[in-house]
């Protein structure tokens, strides 16, 4: 007997700046925070230097956070912020998870 393929809904495209473990540990901690210095990140997220300095990276290019370089005495401190930009693609993001979870329960 052959099976008649069931209509599901496609998937939608998420977002791979955000769908990393590391980028969405990031915008994540920084959605609850105001700011985090890269020492926090590193902490939080139990990962190294080059994993957050990476990741970082990649999310500021694209918009999602902003990076503020200076001097704590002589020490150097790096703090980063979410940008409106970064909390909007987050929110899509969620909203996107959210709606593929409740698919998933459906079935």
């Amino acid at each position: 007997m052959a099976r008649t393929p069931r209509s599901s809904p496609v998937a939608p495209a998420l977002d791979r700046v955000i769908h990393e473990p590391i980028r969405l540990g990031i915008i994540s901690a920084l959605a609850v925070n105001a700011s985090l210095s890269f020492n926090e990140l590193k902490q939080r997220l139990d990962t190294t230097d080059g994993n957050v300095s990476v990741h970082a990276r990649k999310l500021e290019d694209a918009g999602f956070l902003s990076c503020h370089k200076g001097y704590e005495g002589r020490v150097p401190r790096t703090e980063y912020k979410l940008t409106a930009s970064g909390r909007r693609a987050m929110e899509r993001y969620f909203a996107q998870m959210t709606a593929l979870i409740e698919a998933a329960r459906a079935k």
